[in-house]
């Protein structure tokens, strides 16, 4: 199959297709005679993995990593496991971090912006040099 159905096939841009090849994370392709890229299904498979993983939170030098440890015998399950457990742990903290930005901003929206010659809580606070809690 040809680059334009590879990425059809994967849901994604043909860019992203070449920025993979330049990253390593999918082989170079088989060119045909009149050098077009020539790609099979695990190339299908490939990309879905990878754009997959990212929809889950894990950066391409991640997914490489997972890569290298499945290799040819198959997944190195502790290895997976652990790497994908400590996705888990950041993913949980940005989940934290979220919570308390959403709290800080209801706090700031609640002060609201009433009288013309005090200054808007919004805008002092976000001016403070204080971080938020």
């Amino acid at each position: 199959m040809l680059i334009s159905e590879l990425a059809a096939a994967g849901g994604v841009k043909v860019s992203s297709i070449r920025f993979y090849e330049r990253r390593g994370l999918l082989k170079a392709p088989h060119r045909t005679g009149r050098g077009y890229r020539e790609y099979d299904d695990a190339d299908v498979t490939r990309v879905r993995y990878l754009k997959r993983g990212q929809e889950l939170g894990f950066t391409l030098a991640e997914l490489g990593a997972l890569l290298e440890v499945t290799g040819v015998s198959g997944p190195l399950s502790g290895e997976v496991t652990a790497l994908g457990r400590a996705k888990l742990v950041e993913v949980d903290q940005r989940i934290a971090d979220l919570v308390r930005m959403r709290a800080a901003l209801a706090g700031l929206l609640d002060a609201q912006c009433v009288e013309p010659d005090v200054p808007c809580p919004v805008m002092g606070a976000l001016a403070s040099s204080e971080a938020f809690a």
